[in-house]
């Protein structure tokens, strides 16, 4: 019987001599045993389906690993709804992330560069790794600089990465003419743009601060799909647009074209043919709230491109004392546009109060407006605010202005 037995059962000398593959006597660390089984089938009880389409990527793992780094991945193993597919679909995720987090997971390597600390700091943030989520900020800090300070700030907030976000509005302080050149700082979402307008320590004049932010408005109206107008760049700025600080521009960078957020009131639409020389067209008005006048806008020639000269005031009507004026010019292209002319300071206007706008032009005969209006409203794009203005008749030489008639169709204003 024994016989037969041993010759059933090989004994130990056969089963060293068959060709088993011992990996683990060649780990001799649990470190070096464990990071084997990083990205490998040996043992693997799930595999993950990581991305879409083309780029995803069927990525083995092991489910005691995975759950004792990750206390959402022990959740999923072993929570009250744990799941028993052996089949895991991650479409949000990218696989060069999940890669990197699952090497940190199986063998505490950092595994992040430029192209991958982004995706790599959401999946670390999605299964609560907040050891890799640490090493991806790090990585951020050091690889901070003028150029991408505006796209890493929108991405730490939307990271909830206060410090990153502290840091980068600290390098866009320092280096603000940098940063607002990049390519970066039109693809900021609106929050963003407000985070940083509404800072006291930006180095950079308003005026060019101002001049960004009107490109960022014309980026965000082509992202909505939307005509690039005064109208709709006013409309997707939103509340941003009350924080650029009109009043510390000079008036003659506000003349430049830099006054496109500022209100305007017009009071005539539809200019018309040629009116006969220009003499000094009047006009009287009055408002609803405290604001202050920096200049109107004026008709052109009628004969094609020409340089005025002018001579504008703002005039109390009871007391006809003068209380801002001008003497400046301007050149217009021969279109029916109107053409802006400023105050060298602006001219505070109190509500209620009778006030006489006049404009001494020496040119050319020059187009003018019809259809004009006794009371305009302005409404703020930003706050809904209300400026109501009432225009009447001016008696004297006018050179034809009325309400309904004339060559002052805009008074320029900010409250």
């Amino acid at each position: 019987a024994g016989g037969e037995r041993a010759a059933e059962e090989p004994g130990a000398a056969a089963l060293l001599r068959e060709p088993v593959y011992n990996w683990q006597a060649t780990k001799p660390t649990l470190k070096e045993r464990f990071a084997f089984l990083f990205n490998n089938e040996v043992l693997c009880d799930v595999h993950f389906l990581v991305g879409k389409g083309l780029g995803a990527q069927r990525i083995p793992a092991h489910r005691f690993v995975l759950a004792v780094g990750s206390a959402v991945f022990d959740a999923m193993f072993n929570g009250g709804m744990a799941t028993t597919s052996t089949e895991i679909e991650l479409p949000d995720v990218e696989p060069a992330a999940f890669l990197a987090l699952l090497k940190f997971l199986y063998s505490d390597e950092v595994q992040i560069g430029p192209e991958t600390v982004m995706t790599t700091l959401y999946t670390a943030k999605k299964y609560a790794v907040p050891a890799l989520e640490a090493h991806c900020v790090e990585f951020l800090k050091k690889n901070l600089r003028a150029d991408n300070a505006f796209m890493l700030l929108t991405q730490a907030r939307l990271f909830d990465e206060p410090q990153l976000a502290s840091l980068c509005l600290e390098n866009i302080d320092k280096n603000t003419a940098d940063a607002i050149t990049a390519e970066g700082f039109t693809d900021i979402d609106l929050d963003t743009l407000v985070a940083v307008l509404e800072r006291d320590t930006l180095g950079i004049r308003e005026v060019r601060l101002f001049s960004a932010v009107v490109r960022w408005s014309e980026a965000e109206c082509q992202r909505q799909q939307l005509p690039v107008t005064p109208e709709n760049k006013r409309k997707v700025l939103g509340k941003a647009l009350a924080l650029i600080r009109f009043p510390l521009m000079t008036i003659e960078e506000f003349a430049a074209g830099n006054g496109q957020g500022a209100g305007a009131a017009r009071r005539e639409h539809d200019p018309q043919g040629p009116q006969v020389h220009l003499v000094c067209p009047r006009l009287r008005f009055s408002v609803n709230k405290r604001i202050f006048v920096v200049g109107f806008g004026l008709y052109g020639s009628i004969h094609g491109p020409t340089d005025y000269q002018v001579n504008i005031q703002i005039i109390h009507t009871d007391s006809n004392t003068v209380l801002g004026q001008n003497d400046t010019g301007f050149s217009c292209d021969g279109s029916a546009s109107t053409f802006r002319v400023m105050f060298k300071e602006p001219v505070e206007v109190l509500p209620n109060v009778n006030y006489t706008v006049c404009a001494t032009l020496k040119g050319p005969d020059s187009h003018y407006g019809t259809k004009g209006l006794r009371k305009v409203t302005h409404e703020s794009p930003t706050t809904g605010a209300k400026t109501c203005f009432t225009f009447c008749y001016a008696a004297g030489n006018n050179n034809g202005t009325s309400v309904e008639d004339g060559q002052i169709p805009e008074v320029i204003f900010y409250t």
